[in-house]
């Protein structure tokens, strides 16, 4: 029986290889995919098995991983799976839309070796110097004032008058980051995941990363950027300036999706609604449920071989981008049970060396905001309360384009600060 993992040149090539597919590839940047993303991941399951041809953007192939234990035995190979893009990007356009978002940083998700335990080190260090107990009373001093001011309007979209406005300023307090400075990392950022002027949205980023480890330099303090800059591996003011981009990146587009797809599964299900507001299950109940259905960044974790491979009876070709989509994977009938309530097994942190380091902040954060927003306006509806959610389009994320509600009007809450 051959090995799961064999070299090309010791086996002939399957048939079926989504590199050599007459198929179409599933073009996951679509509007379509992003309104039925789980209706494609069935078709895919169905036609290709755990390992799928898609597109990430135009003309840029990649390989979904849509099995549980196959997005399990890459996670937990990096010797075989590395995560560093450089040889893959030679070949892609300068314009390509999703290129700055992927193209390689030296940073640990996009490296491996030395390199990876020397960034890993850092940053890691930069997380654990966050006190959690503070951190949770920073989230509701922040969120008080943002539903103080719609609480009394009976009316409000969710994203862009409190989950947004709440991550963001969370982001810049974890940073030690200016308002000025944030905006602009913000608006780049935005740029970036929408692939709209993407360029533009790279060097507004660096620059405004660069002044935040400048002023950090000269004036540390206890918080993450801080903490990068004087950790023993010695990171330059550039490799420092691209871990804090990572945080902003996924601290706020991470946190966002997972804050506003939780509020929705609690507004929608007559089954989490009922029984949360009536206090049989918790925030961290729905949480998990949506780190389940679907997470905040679906489909990511991207390595590139670096030889041709043979996984599932599949070859996979070397320096190309195996994407795990989590959404697929913590779905897939080989694995799925049926409730859900207190099983924490999803791929949504990741796994193997590259998980998410983060994830006790992450939850305490999205629990935290959920809890102060159904604390003071405990009668929240869709609006109107059959509203078909519209997700925002692209292969990566898990996102809602806004999230209007209606309630009683409420006084604002006390606020002695």
């Amino acid at each position: 029986m051959s090995s799961p993992q064999t070299r090309a040149a010791s086996c002939p090539v399957v048939h079926g290889s989504p590199t050599d597919t007459d198929d179409p590839r599933v073009p996951m940047y679509r509007p379509e995919f992003a309104a039925d993303p789980h209706g494609a991941y069935h078709e895919m399951r169905r036609r290709y098995g755990s390992l799928a041809p898609i597109e990430l953007a135009p003309g840029v192939p990649a390989t979904l991983v849509i099995g549980y234990s196959t997005a399990v035995r890459i996670l937990n190979d990096p010797e075989h799976f590395p995560a560093d893009p450089r040889a893959w990007q030679q070949d892609i356009p300068a314009d390509c839309p999703i290129l700055p978002l992927l193209e390689w940083r030296p940073m640990a998700s996009r490296s491996a070796g030395a390199d990876f335990t020397r960034y890993r080190g850092a940053i890691t260090a930069g997380i654990d110097e966050i006190d959690l107990y503070a951190l949770q009373a920073v989230v509701a001093d922040l969120a008080i004032p943002l539903i103080n001011s719609f609480c009394a309007d009976g009316s409000a979209d969710l994203i862009q008058q409190y989950v947004f406005p709440l991550i963001f300023a969370v982001v810049n307090y974890l940073l030690g980051c200016p308002p000025e400075i944030g905006g602009q990392v913000a608006a780049g950022t935005a740029a970036l995941l929408e692939g709209v002027d993407a360029e533009k949205g790279n060097r507004m980023v660096g620059e405004a990363l660069m002044r935040l480890v400048t002023l950090k330099r000269a004036e540390p303090q206890r918080d993450i950027t801080s903490v990068l800059l004087g950790h023993p591996a010695g990171l330059t003011d550039v490799e420092a300036s691209h871990h804090v981009s990572q945080i902003y990146g996924s601290g706020i587009e991470f946190e966002l999706n997972l804050i506003t797809n939780t509020l929705l599964l609690i507004l929608t299900d007559e089954r989490f609604g009922g029984s949360f507001l009536g206090g049989n299950l918790s925030a961290r109940d729905a949480l998990d449920e949506v780190l389940f259905n679907d997470p905040p960044l679906a489909n990511l974790l991207i390595t590139y071989p670096n030889h041709p491979i043979l996984i599932d009876d599949v070859w996979l070709p070397a320096h190309q981008p195996v994407v795990i989509s989590m959404a697929a994977c913590n779905n897939d009938p080989a694995i799925r049970a049926g409730d859900l309530t207190g099983n924490r097994s999803h791929l949504a942190w990741g796994l193997g060396p590259h998980a998410c380091p983060a994830r006790s902040m992450a939850y305490l954060i999205a629990q935290e905001a959920i809890d102060q927003l159904l604390d003071a306006i405990p009668e929240l509806q869709l609006d109107p309360p059959d509203r078909t959610p519209n997700w925002r389009p692209g292969p990566f994320h898990r996102a809602l384009t806004e999230l209007p509600v209606i309630f009683p009007p409420t006084p604002p809450l006390d606020y002695p600060r």
